[in-house]
């Protein structure tokens, strides 16, 4: 299937996840609250590499250009070179 799998309630007080895949990629969404404010976890299904986006962050990505998000969309960009820090800073 693609696009959301599920929603999963949070237990032990865990926030409730969601989980989205298609044929490139699987992740889970999640809200963390534990740093400043919150801000959304996500996680690499297949790799287990966790990555977090601040509300500013993730307003970028509304506003961004289609060819601002290339370097993010290149998996051989950073997928296959080890593990990489998902803010966008960094790009």
């Amino acid at each position: 299937m693609i696009g959301s799998d599920r929603v999963e309630s949070g237990c032990n007080g865990a926030p409730p996840s969601m989980v989205l895949h298609n044929e490139f990629a699987t992740v889970t969404l999640s809200v963390d609250s534990d740093a400043n404010g919150p801000r959304l976890k996500i996680v690499d299904q297949r790799s287990g590499q966790v990555g977090f986006l601040d509300p500013l962050e993730l307003e970028s990505l509304v506003w961004a250009r289609r060819n601002q998000l290339e370097a993010l969309l290149d998996p051989g960009a950073t997928r296959w070179t080890g593990p990489v820090d998902l803010r966008l800073d960094e790009f």
